[in-house]
């Protein structure tokens, strides 16, 4: 935490409760040391299928995960907790949810045993100043969150909270959210949005799921423009995406998939760059495109 977040921080408590806040504060702080600093992931997650079918795009997933730094934990924002307000899990040891209907038993059977941080739960409601976020000991890891992180880490012994999506709240507020969340990368905490760029499953083209990289016009367009908004540094341009035009329009029916790539893209520091992979459409109406920030 920062000088002049510390000072707001402490001009906002009562009186009264500033003594055992101040207590709380710095046993959030003081027992996590600085370390290097996290790279930053998104990753499209696609269908929940891919948590247990070896296809290229696990196989991207797989790799990253031999260049990233050994993390203390991970905070994971899923396009599949959304809420009213923002919440954090905070159990000891999150659920493994299967969010989703109509697929085969072996999937129904994944468990991903990944421990919870209570500790880091506690760390990031008093780490945001400028949202409240509130401790959740319901949810646990839904399909967007383990899906995914059991290919970067299979033995499930990184700690796995989440952290959910407002969904009263405009692209602003999630990226700015985002940024707050910074400082945990120098605690050895790895930030991972899950979700999917292009995202329309209105649109899908059953029929083509299987032909390799295929998309309609428009999610091609939508996937070209996001990437060189990406690629340039031009974050504006993706947090007011309503404002892009046609192709934005059909990709991002609704936010929930995409938003998960603005909290990760929040994060990107002066000179740091932003690698693609996984930059592939699927179905004529889904992208898998991922990327990783260091």
């Amino acid at each position: 935490m920062d000088r002049k977040r510390f000072l707001k921080y402490l001009g906002s408590l009562s009186l009264g409760g500033t003594i055992m806040k101040l207590k709380d504060l710095y046993q959030t702080t003081s027992t996590w040391k600085n370390t290097h600093q996290m790279p930053a992931l998104f990753l499209g997650h696609g269908s929940p299928m891919n948590a247990i079918e070896e296809n290229e795009f696990v196989r991207g997933f797989r790799s990253v995960s031999k260049e990233l730094p050994a993390p203390r934990a991970i905070l994971c924002i899923s396009a599949h907790w959304e809420t009213r307000g923002t919440y954090v899990t905070a159990m000891e040891q999150p659920r493994t949810i299967h969010d989703f209907g109509g697929f085969p038993q072996a999937l129904y059977e994944v468990d991903y045993p990944a421990p919870g941080s209570p500790e880091l739960a506690k760390k990031i409601k008093t780490l945001v100043s400028e949202a409240n976020v509130d401790l959740d000991y319901q949810w646990g890891l839904d399909h967007g969150a383990w899906s995914v992180i059991k290919h970067l880490y299979p033995t499930a012994e990184v700690p796995v909270i989440q952290m959910s999506l407002d969904r009263s709240k405009p692209p602003q507020y999630h990226y700015e959210l985002g940024q707050e969340l910074a400082p945990l990368r120098r605690k050895g905490v790895l930030i991972v949005g899950s979700g999917n760029l292009v995202h329309n499953l209105r649109m899908v083209a059953w029929d083509k799921l299987n032909t390799p990289d295929f998309g309609f016009d428009w999610a091609l367009e939508a996937r070209e423009k996001m990437n060189e908004y990406i690629s340039t540094g031009r974050h504006d341009y993706l947090i007011h995406y309503e404002s892009q035009g046609r192709s934005f329009q059909l990709a991002i029916p609704t936010p929930e998939h995409y938003l998960p790539m603005l909290y990760t893209l929040a994060l990107q520091e002066e000179g740091e760059e932003v690698n693609l992979f996984n930059d592939k459409a699927v179905g004529g109406a889904i992208t898998m495109t991922s990327l990783k920030i260091e």
